[in-house]
């Protein structure tokens, strides 16, 4: 399969193009990204051509892989997908619904296949557990706590303008929807939704197996506290999510493997464009209880301002 790359920013240097580069079953062709001199950057690094033109590369590969942010991502997609090229996407999809539907509904209607990297579930040891979860019967309730530190540390994505305006909920909310959602099935309601510090949310959720999880979001905890814990209680026992031997790296050359196999194969992968709408609703949903929570909180203003 030749692909090529859309995007430049720390994302596409750590993971993309490295996992791209290396990757024994495909052409890595090319780079387009907003900024000319980025692609050319990126491009000399690994050997390959940077376009200045995003319908050139389109012209030119088979798939794209997509490292751009999300609300750039969605309108990119679709173009690629009405180009008829298959997807290596990013999460979150989008940041509206209706953004993210128009991806699924493209792919679609263009035949192509698509995989939207949610790094856990292309992890070894994490994916291995999920499937064993999912075939697990009797789950009662779930606890995923997904904490970054990237406002408080010195990590690359700190002046990402749209992790800034977006927070935790849609960067690592993607992240915890994708392990619980094949585990405890879909979600049918958001029960509660609450802010914590900074850009910490707080959710439950009902799961249309009628088992409920409760979830902790952040990019804002001190480092020291960063991680991710997603802990399963039912029939069974407890089970816990294990940690993941390998970084991103690997974990997106599975995704491309996952991408090739479906283009091949004609048979969706689980993480596909249509399961990244979902999610994407399930955020959106969740948005819109946090938004009304905060305004059922906002006090009254005083009597003489009223007056």
């Amino acid at each position: 399969m030749r692909i090529g790359l859309l995007g430049t920013g720390p994302w596409a240097r750590a993971a993309h193009a490295p996992a791209l580069a290396g990757h024994p079953g495909l052409d890595f062709a090319g780079v387009w990204g907003r900024s000319p001199e980025a692609a050319r950057a990126l491009a000399e690094e690994h050997g390959v051509r940077a376009y200045d033109d995003v319908d050139d590369l389109l012209a030119d590969v088979d798939a794209v892989a997509v490292a751009l942010p999300p609300s750039v991502q969605a309108g990119m997609a679709v173009r690629a997908a009405r180009a008829g090229r298959h997807l290596l996407l990013d999460k979150p999809l989008a940041i509206g619904v209706a953004e993210a539907r128009a991806v699924a509904e493209a792919v679609e209607r263009a035949g192509v296949a698509s995989v939207v990297f949610f790094t856990t579930r292309f992890q070894k040891e994490p994916e291995a557990w999920i499937d064993e979860q999912a075939a697990t019967a009797g789950w009662f309730t779930a606890r995923a706590q997904w904490l970054g530190a990237v406002f408080t540390s010195d990590s690359p994505f700190a002046a990402s303008p749209w992790r800034r305006e977006k927070g935790a909920l849609w960067d690592v909310g993607p992240h915890a929807l994708s392990v619980l959602l094949p585990v405890l099935g879909d979600v049918r309601q958001v029960l509660a939704a609450a802010h914590g510090p900074s850009d910490t949310v707080h959710l439950v959720l009902d799961h249309d197996t009628g088992a409920s999880s409760a979830l902790t979001l952040s990019l804002t905890a001190p480092p020291a506290a960063a991680g991710a814990d997603v802990e399963l209680r039912g029939e069974a026992g407890t089970a816990l999510l294990p940690r993941s031997s390998e970084g991103a790296v690997p974990a997106l050359a599975r995704a491309a493997d996952a991408l090739v196999a479906a283009a091949r194969t004609g048979r969706p992968h689980a993480c596909d464009a249509a399961f990244g709408l979902r999610v994407t609703e399930i955020l959106a949903a969740a948005e819109a209880r946090l938004a009304g929570n905060l305004a059922d909180r906002t006090p009254p203003p005083p009597p003489e301002a009223v007056a």
